[in-house]
């Protein structure tokens, strides 16, 4: 490792394992896992000056603007814990919010240093994604690598199983065209920026992260 601080993009669709991944080679690298999601759960429970603002937005139905998302991880880049650098899972996610990232990580004394983006088959993800089922209690399983005992039925209480809507199909199928649309230019961008480098998500877990690691540690 360099001295100057490791900035990993993750990038994969919905179902892909990205931040099963992220939190791992995180771990593995000593670097902190910079979720977006989770920073703005954060500024919102925190009720932060730049939570209130995001919130603002949000309530009228509308996009935050791009410059809070950079304001909020500007500012958790900027703690002491983001020394060494950090993996960011679901930031950016437009090619202008990847100028915004290197114009930060430049006034940071750093670069992208890799962007690995996981690669699956629609249809795997589509497998993956939609052959969640629940129990009314709560209790999760999945058609494939979780089912229940007897199929549709939880194994506790013996009660129907259901489905979200969310992880439906064809619910399933429109979330990640969605993912690829609103990506495939970041995906351009990263590769002319000569970072992207492509990851089988189709192999076993572990094996993904042996190959995460071995082109983060190249």
């Amino acid at each position: 490792m360099n001295e100057r601080a490791t900035y990993i993009v993750m990038l994969g669709p919905p179902g892909a394992g990205k931040g099963t991944q992220a939190k791992v080679i995180a771990e593995e690298l000593g670097l902190m896992h910079v979720s977006t999601g989770d920073l703005f759960r954060e500024n919102l429970s925190r009720e932060t000056e730049l939570g209130k603002l995001a919130a603002s937005y949000m309530n009228a139905g509308e996009l935050v603007p791009d410059d809070v998302t950079i304001a909020m991880v500007e500012e958790r880049l900027g703690r002491e814990d983001c020394v060494k650098g950090a993996i960011l899972d679901g930031f950016p996610r437009t090619p202008a919010q990847a100028e915004a990232l290197d114009e930060l990580l430049t006034r940071l004394g750093g670069k992208v240093d890799l962007v690995p983006f996981i690669k699956v088959p629609n249809e795997v993800l589509i497998e993956r994604l939609s052959g969640r089922w629940m129990s009314r209690s709560g209790r999760v399983y999945h058609a494939l690598y979780n089912p229940p005992k007897v199929k549709w039925l939880d194994d506790e209480d013996g009660s129907e199983l259901y489905q979200r809507d969310d992880d439906k199909p064809e619910t399933v199928a429109h979330r990640i065209n969605v993912y690829y649309e609103q990506t495939s230019p970041l995906i351009d961008y990263y590769q002319k920026a000569g970072t992207l480098v492509e990851i089988d998500g189709t192999q076993d877990i572990e094996v993904v992260t042996k190959d995460l690691l071995k082109v983060a540690k190249a």
